[in-house]
């Protein structure tokens, strides 16, 4: 059975979420709910275009994308594909909620 996770490039654009390319280190998230007027790209400057760059800025908050990051590492380990216990996956969130040189 195939893995869910990994999506080719022509698929991830049609399904909404957050997708990271681990050869080139990019981030891309799929957000289908805005809406913008169609008309806009009517204009002979967008014709035919696949893709227009709205803009050079990323809509996300950085804490938020970090977040979903590092929780993926903690589901994800190096040596496999293979989910974690929530037993461990506990155990880690609360040793790095330590404060550096400290020991509880």
């Amino acid at each position: 059975m195939a893995d869910p996770r990994r999506v080719e490039l022509d698929d991830l654009i049609n399904r909404p979420g957050t997708y990271f390319n681990p050869q080139t280190e990019v981030l891309v998230v799929v957000d289908d709910s805005p809406q913008l007027d169609s008309e806009i790209f009517n204009m002979e400057e967008f014709e035919g275009a696949d893709w227009v760059l709205i803009s050079d800025e990323v809509p996300i908050q950085e804490n938020v994308r970090d977040e979903l990051l590092e929780r993926f590492q903690i589901h994800y380990h190096a040596g496999g594909a293979e989910a974690q216990d929530e037993d461990d996956v506990d155990d880690e969130l609360e040793a790095d909620d330590q404060e550096p040189g400290r020991e509880d």
